[in-house]
């Protein structure tokens, strides 16, 4: 082959790539995995309950990917304490009390020992554990506390959102039902949820 030939061949080889390299870029951009909201691996177990549903209508809810920011705290310099195995362990501890032996006094034990209860997610169990026990005012404290640390924590408008209606407060719950159409869309779990507890007789019991 002579010499003006093989140049040939590597240049139509170049343009080749040169062509396919926009498609493979992207590609390749979409496998690579990251989680949302800056938290430590596995962070999905941070939050109760199933992962939003996805919809297709734009104008109803976020993206999946904002969805499940909204969700989790963003961490900051501050949080650093969210790569740490230990309160990663014992959150998950905690978490299985809460939601595998429905032992919510030592919940919150748990939760408070981590030192870190000004957490968005550490506050908001809590808050949802005292609700759980009955005791509404320790529970709006902590829900309060949550929504301070985070206000865009969407499971904390929707646990306070089941406060209030528990509390004859349907109007306010309302309000918190908007909140989590404005933050994670209105075909988010929490906003299906918070939905259907408000279409109930406002005497029925509550079981979330």
């Amino acid at each position: 082959m002579s010499g003006t030939a093989i140049r040939l061949v590597i240049l139509t080889v170049f343009l080749g790539i040169l062509v396919l390299a926009p498609a493979i870029v992207p590609a390749f951009a979409a496998g690579g995995g990251g989680g949302g909201g800056g938290g430590p691996p596995g962070e999905d177990i941070m939050r109760p309950g199933p992962p939003p549903s996805n919809t297709s209508n734009p104008s109803n809810a976020k993206s999946s990917s904002t969805n499940r920011a909204t969700h989790r705290t963003k961490r900051s310099d501050k949080q650093s304490f969210l790569s740490d195995p230990a309160f990663i362990r014992g959150y998950r501890e905690a978490y299985a009390t809460i939601y595998d032996r429905y032992d919510y006094e030592s919940a919150i034990r748990q939760l408070s020992a981590l030192g870190h209860d000004d957490y968005a997610n550490v506050a908001n169990l809590i808050g949802y554990s005292y609700r759980k026990l009955g005791e509404y005012k320790q529970s709006q404290v902590w829900y309060e506390r949550a929504l301070k640390s985070d206000p865009q924590h969407v499971l904390t408008w929707q646990y306070y959102g089941l406060w209030q209606i528990e509390q004859g407060n349907r109007e306010q719950a309302q309000y918190h039902l908007s909140k989590i159409a404005e933050l994670a869309g209105t075909d988010s779990e929490e906003y299906r949820s918070l939905a259907a507890a408000l279409e109930q007789p406002s005497a029925t019991g509550l079981v979330y």
